[in-house]
């Protein structure tokens, strides 16, 4: 949000805001090749590095350390690549072991959660399935939001 066009006006607005600042830090795809470089082998991460993908990873993608919404991602596989456009990557790039998703019926769907609250006190605030015709869902994905009550 901090690169936005209108981030100049953060600061000066009247807003407060809820998000804490350390969500950013977790939206640096930096933290991957760190969290497997900690955790090698864990079974809820994938492999990941800052250089060019091991000649051992067959299957990779290419993400942007600031990127969002499926900008400038390069989905590698053998004998094709499937690349989105996008303004992010100056920053840099990381290479993550490609978990592929499945198909149903020409469309790759993906479920993101979220909790209200930390540790025991946490609650499941509800989901959002994007689903795309493309391996690599994006903005102009289809989304549909589930609220749990």
């Amino acid at each position: 949000m901090v690169r936005e066009e209108f981030a100049q006006h953060l600061g000066a607005s009247s807003t407060i805001w809820i998000e804490p600042p350390w969500k950013m830090l977790l939206s640096n795809k930096g933290i991957l090749p760190v969290l497997w470089e900690l955790y090698p082998g864990h079974p809820n991460l994938l492999e990941a590095c800052f250089g060019p993908p091991p000649s051992g990873m067959a299957s990779w993608v290419r993400k942007p350390l600031l990127g969002r919404e499926g900008a400038n991602i390069t989905l590698h596989g053998p004998g094709a690549d499937i690349e989105t456009d996008g303004e992010y990557g100056e920053e840099g790039f990381v290479y993550q072991a490609l978990a592929p998703l499945r198909q149903f019926q020409g469309w790759f769907p993906v479920v993101g959660s979220w909790v209200i609250g930390h540790e025991e006190g946490a609650v499941a605030g509800g989901i959002g399935i994007r689903e795309s015709n493309s391996p690599i869902i994006t903005n102009t994905s289809h989304f549909v939001p589930h609220l749990f009550q």
